[in-house]
């Protein structure tokens, strides 16, 4: 078990993120990919690779994990396992093919969080902060 804290954000510059993860809905239901590699369903998400704003690395990310090709994005909160990372809320609007050379070969949506979470103590965080984001509007 690790520890995760959240923050507001700008407690760090936006160049000490290392990763993104967006919690997501398409026409109302949750979206969770399952990891073919760690044999679990995961929240999209993944490393900011060099160059990359945490925009680019969110809108690659949820291609990479669900093929999604058109989604509005909202920064939520700063997370912090070891290193700085950006939570989102992500709206699916539209949907391709879920490309086949990643680690991701399928896409669920529900209504909550599934059984066999390859995260299950970060997931529930994150799900929870977007969720009062989100419910609080």
């Amino acid at each position: 078990m690790f520890d995760i804290n959240t923050y507001d954000i700008g407690v760090c510059d936006e160049k000490e993120y290392t990763r993104v993860v967006c919690v997501s809905k398409y026409k109302g239901k949750y979206v969770f990919c399952y990891n073919t590699k760690r044999n679990g369903w995961e929240i999209p998400g993944g490393h900011i690779e060099e160059g990359e704003t945490w925009e680019e690395a969110a809108k690659r990310e949820m291609y990479e994990e669900t093929g999604a090709i058109k989604v509005n994005l909202t920064p939520v909160c700063v997370y912090k396992i070891s290193t700085y990372g950006l939570l989102c809320y992500c709206e699916v609007l539209e949907f391709g093919d879920l490309p086949k050379e990643f680690e991701m070969n399928q896409v669920m949506l529900s209504d909550t969080l599934p059984d066999n979470l390859t995260f299950p103590e970060s997931s529930k965080v994150y799900f929870d902060a977007v969720n009062k984001r989100i419910n609080s509007k």
